[in-house]
């Protein structure tokens, strides 16, 4: 990584807040993918089946459909911090009820659908909370490099969360992961108690709530960039992103291997978008981005073509580095392309619509691709997906132009 590259990672984190944020944020997520990879392997292993894999994500992913609407209107109202706090809190109590009934051997499939729905619930409150706390913990100028960086964290998460998960599913069993998972949030927790973005201005304060919530769905659909970016996270949300979901089939029916070998494809996932995170976070400008995230899209299209093609675990685990390095360029590019196009007033309220496609659409994702399996199988379902994908990715390309000019404004 060039000399300039790590100035740029540098000035994000002299910010204390931003510093104490990170910490916090990367012990939590850990967690969090250790949590996610036991509740596949354990609905897996009470049913057998794709389609209830994708009940399961469904009920983790789809209350943000529902709550983001309103979660937006609250982090433009009121102290981002604070619902950050409560929303981590009631998490962490999630997770403990999770490990208490998985360690009394009391957990059954419905329990697990509801705790994962109340979960989901949970996060469709604090994701646009902490998205839009975001800008206010850095410089203006940093923004780019610390959602990036936010993103590193994420998928490093992502490789380390599976890679601990899955001894400690073998010899411990799912009951403690999901304890380990209740712990991680007293990290975030701390680091939000000792942050202190400053208050900035409420945007549409005098507005009543439908008004308000009605007043960002319209600025989103009108922006010439930002609606299209959020189309394109759709398309890939519902028919590539919900291979992370569906891993758990992948690794016992197609590759005949336990919870190692679905460690080993969620942490293949990880690696690639590391290094996708890393290669962003050092770009200086938005400038560009635009043809990145198309591009990338592209490459994440023909990535999965290849792992459902492949018969062999190595190669299959070399084309989901490729997919998870392409997959963060992708959403990360589009979230800073976003968080730089945005309204300031407007931010809570956009970036919450950028959440509810973010979990609510790969759960859709893996509730039709789930249910597509048990009729096709799970690569050729997959393989469904990534033809429609890849021609909105094409149709996109060709207006990539058009997008650069509303989207890579220099303010």
């Amino acid at each position: 990584m060039p000399a300039g590259a790590f100035g740029r990672l540098g000035r994000a984190f002299r910010s204390r807040d931003f510093r104490r944020f990170t910490v916090g944020s990367s012990i939590s997520l850990i967690g969090l993918w250790m949590q996610r990879i036991a509740v596949g392997w354990v609905t897996w292993e009470l049913t057998g089946s794709g389609v209830w894999l994708g009940v399961v994500a469904f009920a983790d992913l789809f209350p943000t459909v529902l709550v983001s609407p309103f979660s937006g209107v609250l982090a433009d109202r009121f102290d981002r911090r604070r619902i950050a706090l409560l929303t981590q809190g009631l998490a962490m109590s999630g997770s403990a009820l999770l490990a208490l009934l998985s360690l009394g051997d009391n957990l059954s499939l419905s329990g697990l659908i509801v705790l994962t729905a109340f979960q989901g619930l949970v996060i469709s409150f604090w994701q646009p909370a902490r998205m839009a706390l975001l800008p206010d913990l850095v410089r203006p100028g940093d923004l780019a490099t610390a959602v990036a960086l936010n993103s590193v964290i994420f998928n490093a998460a992502r490789f380390i969360g599976p890679a601990l998960a899955g001894p400690l599913l073998v010899y411990a069993g799912p009951g403690w992961v999901f304890a380990v998972n209740a712990l991680s949030y007293v990290a975030m927790l701390v680091a939000l108690a000792g942050i202190h973005p400053p208050r900035r201005p409420a945007g549409g304060t005098r507005e009543g709530l439908l008004k308000a919530i009605l007043t960002g769905y319209r600025y989103t659909l009108h922006h010439p960039g930002i609606s299209v970016l959020l189309g394109l996270m759709i398309t890939s949300s519902l028919c590539l992103r919900p291979v992370a979901e569906l891993l758990p089939g992948f690794a016992d029916q197609v590759f005949q291997r336990g919870a190692d070998g679905l460690a080993a494809l969620a942490g293949a996932i990880g690696v690639g978008a590391v290094a996708g995170g890393l290669w962003l976070a050092q770009r200086a400008t938005v400038l560009g981005l635009t043809r990145w995230v198309l591009g990338s899209l592209l490459v994440l299209v023909l990535a999965l073509v290849g792992f459902v093609l492949t018969g062999r675990f190595i190669l299959a685990l070399v084309c989901l580095a490729v997919a998870g390095g392409a997959m963060v360029i992708a959403g990360a590019g589009t979230q800073t392309l976003v968080q730089h196009a945005v309204s300031p007033d407007k931010r809570g309220r956009v970036m919450a619509l950028f959440g509810m496609v973010f979990r609510g659409a790969p759960a859709l994702g893996a509730l039709w691709l789930g249910g597509l399996s048990e009729w096709l199988g799970l690569s050729l379902a997959l393989a469904v997906g990534c033809g429609l994908a890849g021609g909105v990715g094409c149709w996109a390309w060709r207006r990539r132009r058009a997008l650069q000019q509303v989207l890579e404004v220099e303010f």
